[in-house]
């Protein structure tokens, strides 16, 4: 394959995704409205984009799979045949072998021929369409659509055929190799090259081509497709621009010159614009990764024989595009459990006076420098009870600790690794992994998971995690001359005059806030440094999972953007560290593991004492 073919089908395969992720969605909307045109019609357009793009680079058994669907759609289009069940089940099933199929052409291996039975399952029962079947559905004295004006030319001339060319070869039976096939022209007014490579089609009524002459001055396509390591580059020099022009603002004082001081002002000014519009362009809506949800919903709720419906908001929501990818692995796992595992059996919900039917809401929106995401049902809830004693069952955590905690420290059990409730397993769920691989995957995005639930009435997870990656907004602390960097998503308040003395509660040292108390951790100790009296230090209050806790740190220097650099060698693999960066001032800063450094802070609190 040349070097333009590659680049070819290098686009075809992201595009071909795309669509496949639109045509899960749209195919759930289009088995509950049948009727609905406008969405039968891009459903149709969907496959026959696909259908194109695969036939100009020879993937037979991919056009092949793409037309059975396209003949089927066409019979619920012209009224012959609506869709049935069988249908529905059919053109999803054709979705998976598709997305099969662009995984193995990435890979470089051959594709195997569609299933015959599959391409059985697409034929409607006892209708024969005549040539013109594709027509029937447009008004008479109104203008075929292209979706129609296609259909009706394969039906007249074979699929991909141009008017006097010669029909095309039929499907090969299963287990023989397809027939070769080349690119046929466009069709139109005259011959024309063949298109170069396949274009997203828009989600609705389908539009007609503008007519062709000189392109208008407006017309030219507003997007460039840019290689994401060129992106990430960018990002990495905008961040090193940061960290310049942060030491920039911490000599200025110092300077005392007033030309350099409007310099370096303009500078910041500057520099926070590009920073901007440089993270803008790495931003992408949380719905390329929602799009593919309402088809999980569906073939899970199939597959558990329960009634579903998934909710979706906020998918107009952006994040970095490295973060967006990150999400899509834990968010599958909290719709899965929300289907498996929370939402009741039909006859359960009826007797408990709910609607059959279930309800899965997945939610996004922007909070700050933030985005929150929520995947929530109004299913049976989590008893903690139960999960008291399946924790103690499996030995994950002592019997005597476990009847101290709280209803909602229970909760925070089924992130521990190894824990399940089920009884069996499953294909979905069951096999004691899961939950803990969700809470380590959102940290690493220096995000936090809570979970609130309530029997009877439902089970909400809430995702918090920051916009991008690349830059990140902390707290900075200092003990000494050192510098330590706490994450600000992390950070509740900050206590400038510690609340009276610490508490000794179970031999861990206590803040009483508010009475509230919240267990105290002393940077110091934590790092095995003298401490001075309490009343002498600045108090940070932290937020990891449900647990609030008070870190005791010599000062508060304030807010700061950072760059997340890699930890020294020395310090690789050690607990509480996260990473490290440059400050204003040139100094190294430590970026603070909060959740690592609540449980070894807890462990091993110099001073700790037994009661």
């Amino acid at each position: 394959m040349g070097e333009l073919a590659s680049d070819i089908c290098a686009d075809f395969l992201i595009e071909a995704r795309e669509i496949l992720d639109q045509l899960g969605e749209q195919m759930v909307a289009l088995e509950r409205a049948p009727a609905d045109r406008d969405c039968l019609n891009a459903v149709f357009r969907g496959f026959h984009t696909i259908k194109g793009g695969a036939g100009f680079l020879d993937f037979g058994p991919m056009v092949a799979i793409c037309h059975a669907v396209e003949d089927r759609l066409n019979l619920a289009r012209d009224g012959s045949a609506p869709m049935d069940a069988a249908a529905f089940d059919g053109a999803q099933q054709a979705i998976d072998l598709l997305s099969d199929m662009l995984q193995a052409v990435a890979a470089g291996l051959e594709l195997d021929p569609a299933p015959a039975a599959l391409i059985e399952s697409l034929r409607a029962d006892d209708v024969a369409p005549g040539p013109a079947a594709a027509a029937q559905s447009a008004p008479a004295g109104e203008d075929l659509d292209d979706l129609d004006f296609e259909a009706l030319l394969d039906s007249l001339h074979g699929v991909g055929a141009a008017p006097g060319a010669a029909p095309a070869p039929p499907a090969a039976p299963p287990g023989e190799p397809p027939a070769p096939r080349h690119p046929a022209p466009h069709r139109g007014h005259g011959d024309a090259p063949p298109p170069a490579a396949p274009r997203t089609a828009p989600t609705g009524a389908a539009t007609k081509e503008p007519a062709a002459g000189p392109a208008a001055k407006g017309d030219a396509d507003p997007t460039v497709r840019v290689d994401v390591r060129r992106l990430d580059a960018m990002v990495d020099l905008v961040g090193e621009l940061v960290l310049a022009r942060n030491r920039l603002k911490t000599l200025r004082p110092r300077l005392r010159d007033e030309d350099l001081d409007r310099a370096v002002s303009a500078l910041d000014v500057a520099t926070s614009r590009l920073q901007s519009a440089v993270m803008m362009v790495r931003m992408q809506p949380v719905g390329r990764v929602f799009a593919r949800f309402p088809k999980l919903a569906r073939d899970v709720a199939r597959q558990v024989a329960k009634q579903v419906e998934l909710e979706i908001v906020g998918a107009d929501t952006e994040l970095d595009r490295n973060l967006v990818e990150a999400l899509a692995d834990p968010l599958v796992h909290l719709v899965r459990n929300a289907i498996d595992h929370g939402i009741e059996p039909p006859q359960a919900r009826r007797e408990a006076g709910k609607p059959e039917q279930g309800r899965v809401r997945l939610s996004a929106q922007q909070e700050g420098d933030h985005v929150a995401i929520e995947v929530s049902d109004d299913g049976a809830g989590i008893d903690p009870e139960k999960i008291r004693r399946s924790a103690c069952s499996k030995g994950l955590v002592d019997a005597n600790a476990a009847a101290r905690l709280s209803p909602e420290e229970c909760l925070q059990l089924i992130f521990l690794p190894g824990f399940s409730t089920r009884t069996e397993v499953s294909d979905l769920s069951g096999r004691g992994v899961g939950m803990d691989v969700v809470q380590s995957k959102i940290r690493e995005l220096s995000g936090q998971v809570q979970i609130h639930s309530e029997v009877g009435r439902g089970t909400r997870f809430s995702i918090r995690v920051p916009l991008t990656l690349a830059i990140l907004p902390t707290l900075l602390v200092e003990l000494d001359e050192d510098v330590y960097a706490l994450p600000l998503v992390r950070v509740v308040e900050v206590l400038a005059h510690p609340p009276g003395e610490a508490l000794w509660i179970d031999g861990q040292r206590m803040l009483d806030l508010r009475r509230e108390p919240l267990p105290l951790i002393s940077l110091r100790g934590w790092l095995g440094l003298p401490e001075p009296p309490l009343a002498g230090s600045t108090c940070v209050v932290l937020q990891s999972g449900e647990q609030r806790f008070c870190l005791a740190v010599d000062r508060v220097r304030g807010r700061e953007e950072v760059v997340i650099k890699a930890l020294p060698r020395t310090l690789r693999g050690l607990p509480g560290y996260a990473g490290a960066s440059l400050v204003g001032d040139g100094r190294m800063a430590l970026i603070l593991d909060v959740d690592a450094l609540l449980r070894t802070g807890l462990r091993s609190s110099p001073g700790r004492r037994d009661r």
